[in-house]
């Protein structure tokens, strides 16, 4: 039974939670094997899957497609999607219009970038019956745009100015808050003052759980290397070694062997002169 809404606000203060993004079958159902409490469906998709040079060009398509994909690959773990760029920036009716189609995708839950300014569009989809999910700090949606890849949250300032946005989006319904690149003294107290769990990427240990790109994890993107991700293996090398070596045998014969193929019955073969 996957997990739900009420499981993961239970675990404030209780347990860490534990996230990954997934986008296909394959490694969604190895992460929902491994116990991961939330899959999300992030539209970090567009560069780690689709080749993009941000977040900006995923389509609401894409990420209904992305998330049908890992729908039925989970069992246990929750699912959240992301809303991509503009599809709920517009206005409420096509933020809960484009929410419902990443939940009948199989989605539990949505996630959107913003805090105070998103609050409203929050409480439209919340409204509706649509858990949401928030997210500040760096958003890649819109803060690359203007201010690149920035830790957050620096000053006493703007520290404040985090902790109000969770707070509105606490108010607004979000069940959850992902804090991005936040300074960890910052994602701390933001953690401590708000009820709704947070989960952290690049933003220490003092949130209620943590959210990796699971091909940063397994070390199989190489375009970026953020400092924030923790590699637990080499996967691109040992894949590339792979692949080298099964070059080396269909060039070489060596592959496929016998073990590897079918046969004609004995008689068979003799009439084709084999």
């Amino acid at each position: 039974m996957p997990r739900t809404v009420r499981d993961i606000a239970s675990m404030k203060g209780a347990k860490k939670i534990t996230a990954v993004t997934s986008y296909d079958y394959t490694m969604a159902s190895l992460c929902d094997k491994a116990g991961i409490d939330v899959l999300l469906v992030g539209d970090s998709a567009g560069m780690v899957m689709l080749g993009y040079e941000n977040t900006i060009p995923v389509t609401m398509d894409q990420m209904c497609m992305f998330t049908g994909a890992v729908s039925r690959a989970r069992n246990d773990s929750m699912l959240v999607a992301d809303l991509p760029f503009m599809s709920y920036q517009t206005g409420p009716t096509d933020a809960i219009a484009n929410s419902g189609r990443l939940i009948k995708a199989g989605a539990d839950a949505v996630k959107l970038e913003g805090g105070a300014t998103a609050s409203a569009i929050v409480r439209s989809i919340v409204d509706v019956g649509i858990p949401v999910m928030g997210h500040i700090g760096l958003q890649p949606q819109t803060t690359m745009l203007s201010e690149g890849y920035r830790v957050q949250g620096r000053t006493a300032e703007a520290a404040s100015r985090l902790l109000e946005d969770a707070k509105e989006l606490e108010n607004a319904g979000a069940f959850c808050i992902v804090l991005e690149m936040v300074s960890h003294e910052t994602a701390g107290m933001i953690s401590d003052a708000v009820r709704i769990p947070t989960i952290g990427i690049g933003s220490g240990a003092g949130c209620d759980g943590q959210v990796l790109v699971v091909q940063d994890l397994l070390g199989m993107y190489e375009k970026i290397r953020p400092k924030f991700a923790k590699r637990y293996m080499n996967l691109s090398d040992s894949i590339v070694e792979s692949l080298q070596r099964y070059r080396g045998d269909v060039e070489s014969g060596a592959f496929p062997a016998e073990e590897n193929w079918f046969s004609m019955d004995q008689g068979e073969a003799e009439k084709i002169g084999r």
